[in-house]
């Protein structure tokens, strides 16, 4: 069996590589030659599987995507030939909803102010949107909610997206990108919407960038510098508008969901399925991959401080760092010919690429050497807090 696989998909030789023979490729760049005789496609959203990229392959037996969209996947091409598809929905929502919430806590930090005091606007309420939820909720922050695809089957409240505009400080985008429809996401925030925002609102883009017209954005922003932005998403990736990079308070290459969690529990998870196709028993544990947990004894009685938690946050995955390469390798990027940065692979999928450092709040085991309530530092997903 031959499995093809993107190259930035952790843990695929530990858990594929008693099935067949694996090719890594770059997943943006796959080619049909490339793909003709593979038994197994495991992509992400870089890789568009469709009838073009497939037109040589006789073979293949089953396609997975490490991801949660599947905007990228021509469902209805695979089902006329009978192939079986699985997506990872979850995998990294608990990523994806920490950096958001990290993101949040460092903006707070900046501009003075407690994250306490605002309230808070998820835009998509699926696994992302919750988990962003789940951490804000964790610490006390008022959160709404709009998801008008999922309102009326989910017992949650939801208000209207210019309901949401109205009322939040802070509105954290986390939806598919749907070109078409009722509910179409493509350009939602377009240059109304955006000059809509309350004076000194945070917006954040944790999802597909499309969704925020970015020419529109920068026209916006030039006039409303009291508006703060989170980015992990930009049209045109991985060629962001150069522009708008300056713009733009937290800056970083589409790795919201790049936790080593999130990325190995991805992997895992098309395990799973396609041991199903196969017929076979999923033998392989997701743990036995992943490091062992760090352990800190602190007092708790000092993280209820912002500032305090902000620390703690940072000791597991401090978003500047990020920030900082971004800024550096892609601003550098625009300098270069373009054929230099062809050779480069460019800066932007290779920041992707070599994003492997960072855990999630459950990888830092806490001591409570203080009696304080610690429930809250639980909810928002720290591990084995007790005496």
């Amino acid at each position: 069996m031959k499995i093809i696989a993107d190259e930035n998909m952790p843990y695929v030789q530990e858990l594929f590589g008693d099935l067949g023979t694996i090719e890594t490729v770059n997943g943006r760049e796959l080619a049909p030659e490339q793909a003709k005789d593979a038994d197994v496609l495991l992509v992400r959203s870089v890789t568009q599987v469709n009838g073009s990229l497939l037109a040589l392959n006789n073979n293949l037996k089953f396609v997975g995507s490490a991801t949660i969209g599947t905007d990228h996947i021509d469902t209805d091409y695979l089902a006329t030939r009978g192939v079986p598809f699985s997506n990872a929905p979850g995998c990294n929502a608990t990523a994806v909803g920490e950096f958001a919430f990290i993101a949040m806590l460092e903006l707070a930090n900046r501009c003075g102010g407690q994250l306490k005091d605002k309230t808070v606007g998820i835009v998509g309420a699926g696994n992302t949107g919750s988990a962003v939820a789940k951490c804000l909720q964790a610490y006390g922050v008022t959160v709404l909610l709009h998801d008008p695809v999922i309102q009326d089957s989910d017992p949650r409240d939801f208000i209207s997206l210019d309901e949401l505009i109205a009322r939040c400080d802070v509105i954290s985008l986390h939806v598919p990108i749907t070109k078409t429809g009722e509910h179409k996401t493509w350009y939602l925030f377009d240059e109304a919407r955006l000059n809509s925002l309350k004076q000194g609102t945070w917006l954040l883009n944790c999802c597909r960038g499309e969704v925020i017209d970015n020419r529109a954005l920068i026209k916006v922003k030039l006039k409303r510098p009291d508006i703060k932005l989170v980015l992990d998403v930009w049209e045109g990736e991985p060629n962001p508008m150069h522009e708008l990079i300056p713009l733009v308070e937290l800056a970083t290459p589409h790795i919201a969901g790049y936790s080593l969690e999130g990325k190995a529990r991805g992997t895992f998870m098309l395990y799973q399925q396609l041991m199903q196709v196969l017929g076979k028993d999923a033998d392989k544990s997701m743990t036995a991959l992943l490091p062992s947990l760090w352990s800190v004894q602190l007092d708790i009685e000092s993280i209820p401080n912002q500032k305090s938690l902000l620390q703690l946050a940072r000791f597991i995955y401090d978003l500047r760092d990020d920030d900082e390469l971004f800024r550096k390798t892609i601003l550098d990027d625009s300098s270069k010919p373009p054929q230099v940065n062809s050779l480069n692979n460019n800066g932007f999928d290779l920041m992707r690429k070599n994003h492997l450092h960072r855990r999630e709040f459950s990888a830092l085991r806490l001591v409570n050497t203080g009696h304080s309530d610690v429930n809250w530092l639980t909810n928002l997903g720290f591990s084995g807090i007790g005496q």
